[in-house]
């Protein structure tokens, strides 16, 4: 099949950026009937599966983006789908420019000064300020009540036609498959992960081992293996088993790169940009998932800045027996902390017991949510030190925090298991 021009256009800008930018001018020229110039690609941190940066145009200043996946010509389901977003009531950045041709999908935005959400959250991860922690939480609490409106409003018995055609599984189950054979391990697992060596402090492995192996984590033993997760996701991400918790519109990766951060008259205020995967049959129990952990759990500093978390925190590995010993000193900052309770209170938590209220929620719901959690990280980018960017420090604490959201611990409670009784509309703390 043959490349497409985005695709060609995001090679190109991992060794040649000035002949990217040259290609991708002739491509916004073509698509808008533009003249570009000054065409400037982001060296972007967050965009790990995306570009973005900005271009002028007969006096007008624009910032652009695009998401471009692997062999996404052969993908079906509709890319960006903004008006969607814009008729249910969430606040959206409409596009002045819009491509949805399949391996050509890319928006054009007025130029905006505001900052992205994930940029004041990294300088709080930084350096904790409670003034600015809890304006930046009081946005959050905002927009997760404006979201709950949405999706209890647009909550609906969704059919497996419906739900199959959305495009959000390109996030997660067509990045466990062969593209052709439709089977895992395939796609990104198979590119990836499978028959690739893997080092951390104190331990090599190849696959074949690494993937056999319970973690235990600062003495917390784990009841699934890696290769165990990425089966059981296999198995229950699959588009047609995700209809039996109904449908809702939703932007489907709302990370917080996707965010801007609005101040006016003292008040913060978040609204959303790039719905490359908005939906109106987003299956309910993956609608929230990629926010969650890209903006939670994914911080501070492992996944996006992995250079930073080697040198703030310790991880080191050992083996015994068919045991994968972790010991790290990795946690969440107090600003995640905090949005991971905002994110558990006012918006799961609710959206679970209007679930369970109509008779829509599956008995596995903490599997279903454990799975997306899961593949977030480890499917967004490799995760392999020296494959990209990690190092075998932050590659250890990579793999542990997805082991973390995935697997059940055999024993005891950690920060997801808290989160996920937090929210469980069957327990006490659900039903307060």
């Amino acid at each position: 099949m043959m490349q497409s021009r985005t695709a060609r256009i995001r090679a190109l800008a991992q060794h040649d950026v000035g002949e990217a930018q040259h290609v991708l001018a002739a491509l916004l020229g073509d698509l808008f009937a533009m003249t570009p110039s000054n065409v400037r690609i982001n060296v972007d941190k967050y965009s790990l599966n995306s570009l973005n940066g900005f271009f002028d145009s007969d006096g007008q200043a624009y910032f652009f983006k695009f998401h471009q996946e692997e062999r996404e010509e052969g993908m079906t389901g509709e890319y960006y789908r903004a008006e969607i977003l814009s008729r249910a009531g969430l606040p959206v950045d409409q596009p002045v420019h819009m491509s949805a041709q399949p391996g050509e999908q890319i928006l054009v935005y007025r130029r905006r000064t505001d900052p992205r959400f994930s940029d004041v959250l990294f300088a709080l991860d930084a350096e904790d300020d409670a003034g600015k922690r809890r304006e930046a939480v009081r946005a959050e609490r905002d927009l997760s009540a404006r979201l709950l409106e949405v999706y209890l409003e647009t909550l609906h018995p969704a059919t497996v036609a419906e739900v199959s055609a959305e495009p959000i599984h390109r996030l997660f189950y067509e990045r466990l498959i062969d593209a052709d054979t439709r089977l895992s391990p395939g796609g990104r697992l198979a590119d990836f992960y499978i028959g690739k060596p893997f080092v951390f402090p104190g331990v090599e492995l190849d696959w074949d081992h690494f993937s056999r192996l319970k973690f235990v984590i600062n003495g917390r033993l784990y009841t699934s293996s890696i290769g165990e997760l990425f089966d059981a996701a296999a198995a229950r991400l699959r588009p047609d088993r995700l209809a039996d918790a109904g449908g809702v519109v939703a932007h489907g990766d709302a990370h917080n790169a996707n965010v801007w951060y609005t101040q006016e008259a003292g008040r913060a205020s978040l609204s959303f940009f790039d719905p490359a995967f908005a939906g109106s049959h987003i299956p309910t129990l993956l609608a929230e998932v990629k926010a969650t952990f890209h903006n939670i759990f994914a911080h501070p500093f492992w996944l996006y800045d992995p250079a930073i978390a080697t040198e703030a925190f310790r991880a080191q590995a050992r083996l015994d027996g068919d045991l994968f010993h972790v010991d790290t000193d990795w946690d969440l900052s107090p600003v995640r902390r905090d949005l991971l309770d905002v994110k558990a209170t006012a918006l799961w938590r609710p959206l679970l017991l209007e679930l369970k209220r109509r008779g829509m929620l599956p008995a596995d719901w903490r599997a279903v949510l454990r799975s997306g959690l899961f593949l977030s990280p480890t499917l967004v980018m490799n995760l392999r030190a020296g494959a990209r960017s990690h190092t075998p420090v932050s590659s250890l604490i990579a793999f542990s925090v997805a082991v973390m959201v995935g697997s059940e611990p055999d024993a005891g409670a950690d920060r997801v298991t808290d989160f996920l009784d937090l929210i469980d509309p069957g327990s006490a703390s659900g039903c307060a």
